[in-house]
């Protein structure tokens, strides 16, 4: 508690003419609102700041935001998931320009997006299915790729070189005018991996986005993104090098719509996405002995069409009403062959779902008050609302407190309705829901938060049911309560700092499993693969317009999880903590038409794991160059 102590300290000694510019955010209110009216907590990632600290993933960037952790198995491009706020791993709704990228049910593997033509990324911390539906039950985060309005046009390309023979290469370009913007990305990256055998690496990406404003009242928006992406592990479940063949795939395009109007006080605005995956894996007998082929091949599809309308009358109200139509569906068959049998199966399933929100948002004098509800119909579980209050309250000496309470939801993924075969889904299973409050004060560049979080109807495994009874099931569920403290400060004009806190303690109430104690929710036990603490500081030095220098660095603290190396009923382990130490460099020549490039992660070789079994990466250099031509 000494860092929290420590940042509470720098928020009392904060000089009274400090100046605070305020900043706008979309996602906390589906429309741009003065970030010290919102009573979420958001954080603000900048473009330009992640190509300065040579941020290559979103994963990347989100890992020093607080709240979040980030969980990856080992390698380039294996499995990387997210959890806020003590939530499971899809309690996260990740959009891109306002397309889910989640699978249905919340599913995310945050391995292949990468920050290519990225403005900024907003994340909000607390539930938000009062305005994003389903997913929303611990936070958002939405992507906000370039539009190029009113640049001059540029073409740039870049490589980079690294450690396991790592490749990063990409061209791109950008410009436009105050009418019409256009920026275009392709980037291309491969490794060898960690392993020496069967771990290759290749991800591809194409990003565009063009805006057009005809007139000051008028914008219209599309946005496309592809991704081709291929992995080769020799992994099993316990992290252990057994397969010379085995890999995974995955490619499909995401598109983004957008068309707003401004008609005196009131703003009308319709959106269209749409995010297409086709999932592939493989694994043929490669050794004398093996017994067994298994493949998959799938398609998986979501579609979302909204319309909202924002009504801004003067005397500080805004309220923003707006219908949403979700269609998901998924397709697929996989077939296990062995000496003893060949079990073939298949999926074909569809829902679709409509929302129903509003939200107000009343500012009067120091105070701003927010109130939202929305109720879902679903095709498959019925109805279900949300909802969301807030409160704003400017003190003297630049302080401003905030309070909020809200519920989210999450429906279960097809895979936990409908799989048949070795595992047997159960259609009959209830949304996990969530009761979120929180507090938080910000002085300047200080902020604190308190959170406090119930999850309710935890969807829970159980490998051996009762015959003719699914694997899948509801259970009571956890709590979860927090501190997320932040501070930075500019020591001069070239030298700035921050550090930031989390605080994170996690209880299972209820589990359906109560005796085993292999099992994800044990009654008393915390969450696995959620850390009480997590610190990571961060310094950046720049010399006048040429370049800079950034150090920053990542501790983890202890926490649960399974260790599936070891014998059944003995696979609950705790986790020593880890550091990783990032540093970052970058010195522009010819009127930064030529930029050097260089970075290192994991500095020091820290080699304390992640996961149990799995290998972390060591010591990982990258150089490089980019030119830039107008």
């Amino acid at each position: 508690m000494n860092v929290m102590l420590l940042v509470f300290t720098l928020a009392l000694q904060q000089p009274q003419d400090t100046v605070v510019l305020k900043p706008v955010v979309v996602t906390a209110t589906r429309v741009p609102v003065a970030a010290d009216l919102v009573a979420s907590a958001v954080t603000v990632l900048r473009g330009a700041d992640l190509v300065a600290r040579g941020v290559r993933t979103v994963a990347d960037a989100l890992k020093t935001v607080p709240g979040v952790h980030i969980v990856e198995t080992g390698s380039v491009g294996g499995q990387t998931s997210l959890f806020m706020r003590g939530g499971e791993s899809d309690y996260v709704k990740v959009l891109l320009d306002g397309v889910p990228l989640n699978q249905a049910g919340g599913g995310i593997d945050l391995a292949h997006l990468t920050t290519d033509n990225v403005d900024r990324i907003e994340v909000v911390r607390g539930p938000v299915s009062v305005l994003y539906g389903s997913d929303a039950m611990t936070g958002v985060v939405q992507i906000f790729t370039r539009t190029g309005e009113g640049q001059t046009p540029r073409v740039g390309a870049e490589l980079q070189a690294g450690t396991y023979s790592s490749l990063d290469g990409a061209l791109d370009l950008a410009g436009g005018t105050t009418i019409a913007g256009y920026a275009v990305r392709v980037s291309r990256f491969s490794s060898d991996g960690l392993y020496p055998y069967n771990n290759e690496y290749r991800n591809t990406v194409v990003s565009a986005r063009t805006t057009v404003r005809p007139d000051a009242r008028t914008a219209l928006s599309l946005t496309y993104r592809y991704g081709d992406d291929i992995y080769h592990f020799p992994t099993d479940g316990s992290g252990a090098p057994v397969d010379s063949n085995q890999r995974a795939a995955e490619r499909g395009p995401l598109l983004s719509l957008n068309a707003g109007r401004a008609l005196g006080h009131l703003e009308v605005r319709l959106s269209a996405g749409l995010k297409e995956s086709r999932v592939f894996y493989n694994d043929e007998p490669d050794s004398p002995g093996e017994d067994g082929t298994f493949w998959s091949r799938d398609y998986l599809r979501r579609s979302t069409t909204s319309g909202t309308m924002t009504w801004r009358p003067r005397g500080g109200i805004s309220v923003i009403s707006g219908v949403e139509y979700e269609d998901e569906r998924q397709r697929g068959t996989s077939e296990f062959s062995a000496s003893f049998g060949t079990f073939p199966d298949s999926i074909g399933v569809q829902r679709h779902n409509a929302g129903y929100f509003t939200q107000a948002m009343i500012a009067r004098g120091q105070a701003a008050l927010t109130l939202g509800g929305r109720l879902d119909d679903n095709s498959q579980f019925g109805t279900h609302a949300t909802y969301r209050t807030g409160l704003v309250y400017r003190l003297p000496a630049a302080v401003r407190v905030r309070a909020s309470v809200g519920t989210g939801f999450k429906e279960p993924t097809f895979f936990e309705n409908f799989a048949h075969g070795f595992v047997t889904g159960n259609p009959a299973l209830d949304p996990e829901r969530s009761r979120s409050w929180e507090l938080g004060m910000e002085r300047g560049a200080v902020a604190l938060t308190y959170f406090n979080q119930r999850f309710r109807d935890l969807i829970e495994y159980n490998p051996a049911p009762p015959a003719g009874q699914p694997n899948y099931f509801n259970v009571d569920g956890a709590v979860a309560t927090g501190v997320e403290a932040e501070a930075s400060a500019a020591f001069s004009r070239s030298v700035t700092g921050s550090l930031r806190y989390t605080y994170l303690h996690t209880r299972v109430v209820e589990s359906g499993s109560p005796s085993d104690p292999d099992g994800l929710f044990v009654p008393g036990k915390p969450l696995i693969r959620r850390p009480a603490h997590t610190i990571a500081p961060q310094l950046a030095v720049r010399w006048g317009g040429r370049g800079g220098v950034t150090l920053g660095a990542l501790w983890i603290g202890k926490r649960d999880d399974l260790d599936f190396r070891r014998p059944a009923g003995q696979r609950r382990i705790t986790v020593q903590p880890y550091t990783r130490v990032n540093l970052a460099a970058r010195y522009g020549m010819e009127r930064g038409r030529i930029v050097v490039t260089g970075r290192v992660a994991n500095l020091f070789n820290d080699h304390r794991q992640d996961l149990p079994g799995f290998r972390v990466r060591g010591r990982t250099i990258f150089l490089g160059v980019r030119i830039g031509v107008e």
